[in-house]
């Protein structure tokens, strides 16, 4: 495959979808003959930075492919660490063409905006001689078993509970809601509400109260999440920055608690289930929520909101809706990809029907051994095993645990047996460095609202 100017072999290509260009290929292509040296770095709250090194070609013939390779980087490195302001260090031209696309109006506004959001900080892009030094902060957070707690994961199609005595769940429920489709802030507090007020009615008392959900939480707060999607902004801030901490505070009084997105929570879960650290989690669900636990067993503070980190680097890629981009990895490792992936197989899907429901059609489909809805989950096997390459490179995790109802049934054990498969014939360093697993059916459907549960510390 040739994409600007720059050859890219690949050996295992996607069976309904052989446009896929993986970006760890024409990243690695590409540096075959890039020498030149190029810096870029990410600043979050508290002076926390990322940096990274690389090269570029920086001649004339190259500058499509430099600019390409730049922003792509720049846009992985905001998606998995997070930041309001970017360095960069190196050729004017390329910077300049950064700073246009991550800018008010740009190619990625969305990303501009979004960012200094999150942070309460405007955005900006700003070219040095010398890069800042990289500086993090992990923590220790999750697995205390202690007392009576509630765990409670918040899903764009599900919402989950679990009541848990000292370690062990007495109680777990899923509720079928649509909190991305609703405008009325007080609907997903009512949820909520009655998420945590079902559980408690299975425990003595309630002493802690964890919560993972989809999206970005800073000091517990909401600061962004799909899950409030049609929310207007006013009542963002006034009813959703806060809603899990009313909602827990009203119903319970001053119990310990904590919010922590999904994807960390998916990590912790599978820590807890390992036994072992240096843990990426990935739940493929309504949206691609991803969490990692260090080696050390710290949680990192970075984003790791992987469904926005680009993983295809084919033109004709499927857009995101939400941010306008192409390549990005909710369209790959959620329900979408596999609504995506449908109609290339033949499978026509009633428009009617919620992503959700779609989702459950292609499932009862390989559940009887459908030849149509096996090419859908080889495909996104294929996919998985390319973009963990990538994961790889960008992380160097130990483990994998695969979460989702994406993962539920036949199609997750074809999609990690297939993956594993390309793994071993195209990256073979990474396929003996890495462990990706499935846990049981039960724990990929509830374990996480279980493991949210022992987020808060009870002091003594």
């Amino acid at each position: 495959m040739e994409h600007l100017g720059i050859e890219v072999s690949i050996k295992n290509i996607p069976p309904l979808d052989p446009g896929f260009l993986p970006l760890n290929r024409f990243n690695e292509a590409f540096l075959r003959t890039a020498k030149e040296p190029f810096g870029v770095a990410v600043e979050r709250s508290a002076g926390q930075t990322a940096v990274l090194h690389t090269f570029i070609h920086g001649t004339p013939d190259r500058f499509a492919a430099d600019v390409y390779y730049v922003e792509r980087l720049v846009k992985t490195l905001l998606w998995m660490k997070g930041g309001f302001r970017v360095y960069l260090c190196g050729n004017e031209a390329v910077c300049d063409a950064i700073r246009a696309a991550y800018s008010d109006g740009g190619q990625q506004d969305f990303d501009f905006h979004f960012m200094a959001h999150v942070f309460e900080h405007p955005f900006e892009v700003v070219r040095v001689e010398e890069l800042p030094p990289e500086k993090d902060s992990p923590k220790h957070i999750g697995g205390h078993m202690d007392g009576c707690r509630i765990g409670f994961d918040a899903g764009g199609s599900d919402r989950k509970v679990s009541a848990v005595i000292d370690g062990e769940s007495v109680y777990s429920e899923e509720v079928v809601w649509f909190p991305k489709i609703t405008a009325d802030p007080d609907y997903h507090y009512e949820g909520i509400v009655a998420a945590l007020k079902s559980a408690a009615e299975h425990l003595p008392r309630v002493d802690a109260v964890g919560v993972s959900s989809a999206g970005i939480y800073i000091d517990n707060r909401t600061m962004r999440a799909s899950l409030f999607l049609q929310v207007p902004d006013d009542l963002f801030d006034a009813k959703v920055k806060d809603i899990y901490i009313r909602a827990i505070t009203d119903t319970f009084g001053q119990v310990p608690y904590a919010v922590i997105n999904d994807g960390d929570v998916s990590a912790l879960a599978g820590m807890m289930s390992l036994g072992e650290s240096n843990v990426l989690g990935i739940a493929m669900g309504t949206s691609e929520a991803v969490g990692y636990v260090d080696a050390q067993g710290c949680i990192t503070g970075w984003l790791n909101e992987l469904a926005f980190v680009p993983v295809d680097a084919d033109p004709a890629a499927m857009v995101d809706e939400w941010s306008g981009d192409i390549g990005c990895g909710v369209k790959y490792f959620s329900q979408d990809g596999v609504i995506k992936l449908a109609p290339a197989a033949g499978i026509q899907l009633d428009p009617a029907l919620s992503p959700a429901e779609k989702l459950k059609a292609v499932q009862a489909l390989m559940e009887a051994d459908d030849p149509r809805a096996v090419q859908v989950y080889d495909s996104i096997g294929v996919y998985l095993a390319h973009a963990l390459a990538y994961y790889y490179e960008l992380y160097g995790f130990r483990h994998v645990l695969l979460l989702g109802r994406v993962m539920s049934g036949k199609g997750g054990d074809l999609i990690l047996s297939r993956c594993k498969a390309v793994l071993v014939d195209e990256y073979p360093a990474v396929s003996q460095a890495i462990r990706p697993a499935l846990p049981d059916e039960k724990f990929r459907r509830v374990g996480q609202s279980a493991a949210a549960a022992s987020l808060p510390e009870i002091k003594k």
